[in-house]
């Protein structure tokens, strides 16, 4: 299953642009080479203007999922669609949407955990719904948005539902890089699963973002690597037969002795 992960540099508070950017970056992408996969950062329509979301957030989804959806449709790729600051019922979320070949939404998440560092929950709702599975081409995978990361229930949960590809989209900042990639490493190594991350890079509001885009194979191998500055994208093949393998030949989902714990 072949991965592009766009490292992108969000304009901030202009969510047309940063569609037409996406567009033109799924364009160029597809045109070089056939891909399954898509990925995209962290409140890429945005950027992380929280006190104007009321002027900037989609509602209900719109207009960005249906954008994602013909995106979809015109390239026939799936696409993991990072995440979106999105209103509903008066609230607003950061909501994840997941599309896939067909233009089908297939999964969507608001982000369960809000960042206090941030002051996120001035401004957003925490999901109040478990993270689940979802299916492209018959393999199992998941979603978590940034600061979700660092609770590493949420992964496991995924793992133990037999999930083998983790995505994790993200605005993470800079001065918490190393936090950032090691925890991507032990996600993948603990759980024994594929991690495809999508960090976004540039500046907004004197914070300045991490990148380190990362694709890591389930024995904790980083595939591909984003620079820390550089928008880019991140491409590579996930060989998905590893991961039953790598599971059977160090078993530590069955060595696990929960009632201890």
């Amino acid at each position: 299953m072949k991965y592009a992960v766009y490292q992108m540099d969000i304009i901030a508070g202009n969510p047309k642009k940063n569609r037409e950017k996406v567009n033109n970056w799924a364009k160029e992408t597809m045109a070089n080479e056939k891909l399954d996969v898509l990925v995209l950062p962290e409140m890429w329509t945005t950027a992380f203007t929280l006190p104007e979301l009321d002027e900037f957030a989609d509602v209900n989804g719109e207009p960005t999922t249906s954008f994602l959806q013909e995106l979809a449709k015109k390239h026939h790729v799936h696409i993991i669609g990072g995440s979106i600051a999105n209103k509903k019922d008066g609230k607003f979320y950061n909501t994840s949407v997941v599309v896939d070949r067909k233009g089908s939404i297939v999964y969507t998440y608001d982000k369960i955990h809000l960042v206090p560092m941030l002051h996120e929950h001035k401004y957003l709702t925490g999901g109040t719904e478990k993270v689940r599975t979802f299916e492209l081409e018959g393999v199992k995978m998941g979603v978590i948005i940034c600061y979700d990361l660092r609770f590493p229930e949420l992964a496991r949960k995924l793992a133990l539902e037999g999930v083998q590809v983790l995505h994790i989209v993200a605005e993470w900042p800079a001065p918490r890089k190393d936090h950032w990639r090691h925890l991507q490493l032990a996600r993948a190594i603990e759980n024994q699963m594929f991690v495809v991350s999508c960090n976004r890079v540039g500046s907004y509001d004197g914070e300045d973002f991490a990148g380190t885009s990362m694709i890591i194979d389930p024995w904790g191998t980083p595939l591909e690597i984003g620079s820390d500055s550089k928008e880019e994208t991140l491409s590579t093949t996930l060989s998905l037969d590893i991961v039953p393998k790598i599971r059977k030949d160090v078993p530590i989902f069955s060595s696990r002795v929960p009632e201890l714990y």
